[in-house]
């Protein structure tokens, strides 16, 4: 004899056949996990004001960094001064290096996947070179291209385009064999197979290597724009040290996590409307 399952007996929203929750239903409720969120923001927010303002010596150096001599430092720059013009000089580097990583990942990701010869040719090359450290090459890109914006673009490029290039290899290997056989018998061309086919199979890829790349790039570029430009959030940290305007500093710091952290949520938007 099966037993009826008792009203109330599965999770709130639950199917009550089967006891499943909806696709999608956060576990701690909708509401729930941006308020969490914001309560650990609240968290590190308070461990930065305990150990400048409260565990600090009075008159030490660490208070120079303090939170609210940061905040106000940061409304003062971004209202009177020409930060806004550094932010956007930096934004555009991070889209031009992205650019160039796109234009040559995605086409070799594309290749890579399809062709298993070149795949294995050129899979240790590609390991090889990733596992480099793109600021390990600051002193031959100064040196091939001068000083100047150009040295930046190769650096963010060369950050940039792995993440990309191997995730679009691994889109092309993971698509449905029998989408490419359904083309083949439709008597698609090449074109059409690429276009139709196997771009749109592999664009959620293509977007899960970007949000990794604009992660590498924004940890890459700050110090890529001490390379002896005159704008950038990097080259505006080196004035902050040099002026010895450390609350200055402490702003920057700030305002980078702040716009990486909104870079990244853009690029997490584009993969939930896309992927």
């Amino acid at each position: 004899m099966n037993a009826e399952p008792q009203q109330g007996s599965f999770p709130a929203g639950a199917d009550p056949t089967t006891g499943a929750r909806p696709k999608g239903a956060a576990r701690g409720g909708g509401l729930s996990r941006p308020l969490l969120g914001i309560a650990g923001l609240l968290v590190l927010l308070a461990l930065w004001w305990l150990g400048t303002d409260v565990l600090a010596a009075p008159g030490s150096f660490a208070r120079r960094f303090s939170p609210a001599s940061a905040f106000a430092s940061l409304g003062g720059l971004l209202l009177h001064s020409d930060l806004p013009i550094h932010v956007y000089v930096s934004l555009q580097r991070i889209f031009i290096g992205l650019g160039f990583a796109l234009a040559i990942g995605v086409p070799l990701g594309l290749a890579v996947g399809t062709f298993g010869a070149l795949e294995a040719a050129t899979t240790p090359a590609f390991q090889f070179l990733r596992m480099i450290s793109p600021l390990s090459w600051m002193p031959l890109a100064v040196m091939v291209f001068g000083v100047g914006d150009r040295p930046i673009y190769f650096l963010l490029a060369f950050a940039a385009v792995w993440p990309i290039l191997l995730s679009t290899a691994a889109g092309v290997r993971q698509l449905d064999p029998r989408w490419l056989l359904l083309a083949r018998s439709l008597a698609a061309t090449r074109w059409e197979m690429l276009s139709r086919v196997i771009l749109p199979g592999v664009t959620g890829h293509i977007l899960t290597g970007v949000r990794l790349a604009i992660g590498i790039l924004w940890i890459v570029l700050v110090p890529c724009e001490m390379l002896g430009v005159s704008a950038g959030l990097g080259y505006f940290i080196l004035d902050t040290r040099d002026r010895l305007a450390y609350s200055e500093l402490m702003a920057m710091v700030l305002l980078i996590g702040v716009l990486g952290f909104a870079l990244d949520a853009l690029a997490r938007a584009l993969c939930r409307r896309w992927a």
